[in-house]
Formats: structure tokens, sequence, C-alpha cells
């Protein structure tokens, strides 16, 4: 008997979120062959851990978590950095009406960049946010406040 993961098998969890998880890991790690080792990293973690899942919106967080954390370990385990120079400028990990603030986001802090791509790219609500990183809803407005000033500064606007 196959398991299943909020009532989708493996393979449909592969295919209905993989440009989700993918997109997390690449704006984190800005460098599309780290962002594969954590992508897979994900869905491996999915599988061997078999969390108990209510549905498929928790399903989404779960994995938008471990990417998040799968990032992290990277991150600690390789302790380098890449420059903003170095990145494609062309991503197979874009989705069409994310791929437009893509290229500002990867210039942005990493915990600005995380908080800006989960509410302009998939379409989260704060306190969504909020509990999918762990953190309050009142620090995550004053994130995504700061992260749009951020944004308005790199698109040539004038901050507020």
């Amino acid at each position: 008997m196959a398991v299943l993961f909020a009532g989708l098998s493996y393979e449909e969890v592969v295919h209905k979120y993989s440009q989700t998880v993918a997109n997390v890991c690449v704006m984190r790690l800005k460098n599309t062959t780290d962002a594969e080792d954590c992508f897979q990293d994900t869905f491996v973690k999915l599988l061997t851990k078999t969390p108990s899942l209510k549905d498929e919106e928790h399903l989404k967080h779960w994995l938008i978590r471990a990417a998040i954390h799968s990032c992290y370990d990277y991150i600690k385990k390789n302790r380098r950095t890449i420059s903003i120079d170095q990145v494609p400028n062309e991503s197979s990990y874009h989705s069409d009406d994310a791929y437009d603030i893509s290229w500002a986001l990867m210039k942005v802090k990493p915990d600005y960049r995380e908080i800006l791509y989960l509410h302009y790219c998939e379409r989260y609500q704060v306190k969504e946010i909020a509990e999918i990183l762990s953190r309050n809803v009142n620090t995550v407005k004053v994130m995504l406040k700061r992260g749009r000033e951020m944004l308005k500064s790199i698109y040539g606007g004038e901050a507020e």
C-alpha cells in the first residue's frame, strides 16, 4: 500500500509542489546547483519522515519549512558565500508570475527575501507567513514593510 500525504501520492506531491520548493531554495541560496541539493533533500525528508499532515495546506507549509531548514543546514555545512553577480539571469525554477520580482528579491537580505517571496509569489497572508516561519505576526508585518522599502529602493523608487 502506497503512503499518502494529505491524500496525495508521493509523485503527486512532487509534481504539485516542486515549483514552490525549488523557488524557496533558490531564493534562499541564490545558486541553482545548491538549491537542487536542498530541493532533493526536502523531498527525501518527506519520504523518510512521513509526517502526519492534516490537509494539503498543512503539507505545503511543511514542505516550505523543510526546504528552509534544508537551506539553513546547507549554508551551515558549506559556509561559503556567493556573489549576486554569479546568479544566472535565467533560472529554470521561476514561475511566470514570480519571475518579475525574483531578480530584485535576490538583492534583499535572506530573512526579508523569504517573507517577501512567501507574500508576493506564494500569496500567503501575514498570519500564514508567521506560522510557516515560526515568527510573531507583528515581526512579519514589520519585516514585510521594511522589505517593501528595500524593493522600492532596488526598483529605483524612493523609500517611505
